[in-house]
């Protein structure tokens, strides 16, 4: 798989982001420069983390016969220290369904070995950038 992001215009900060047969877009916020047509970086971050949660859990609850009938995820961030390397991430869980305690603690624990739960605070991650060779559109 590959994902593609392109400039929309040359003027202003909205991008187009390709993910298979998928459409996305990107935007900075008003305050940083953008129009705010879009998520910012930070938001798809952030939604990578709430959507893994709520698919681990309807998942696992299926293979499990747990009657689970839905999940809300809400997602707040502080960035306030990003610049020192520290970015902290606050979710809290909505579990639907008539479920014992036994069962919302079973999945509480399961949220948190989520794909990307594990990837953003278990794994080192290495990342290479490089130009791309030959002709280039002006």
């Amino acid at each position: 798989m590959t994902i593609t992001v392109n400039t929309e215009s040359s003027e202003g900060f909205r991008h187009s982001i390709q993910v298979d047969d998928h459409q996305l877009f990107t935007d900075l916020p008003r305050y940083a420069g953008g129009e705010g047509t879009a998520p910012e970086p930070h938001d798809y971050f952030d939604t990578a983390l709430g959507a893994c949660k709520a698919l681990t859990l309807k998942l696992y609850a299926q293979k499990k016969s747990i009657p689970l009938t839905g999940v809300t995820v809400e997602l707040k961030h502080d960035n306030s220290q990003e610049q020192q390397g520290k970015y902290a991430l606050h979710v809290k869980l909505t579990l639907k369904g008539v479920l014992t305690d036994a069962q919302r603690e079973e999945l509480h624990r399961v949220a948190d070995r989520c794909p990307i739960h594990k990837l953003m605070t278990s794994s080192e991650v290495s990342i290479e950038t490089h130009l791309s060779e030959g002709a280039f559109s002006q």
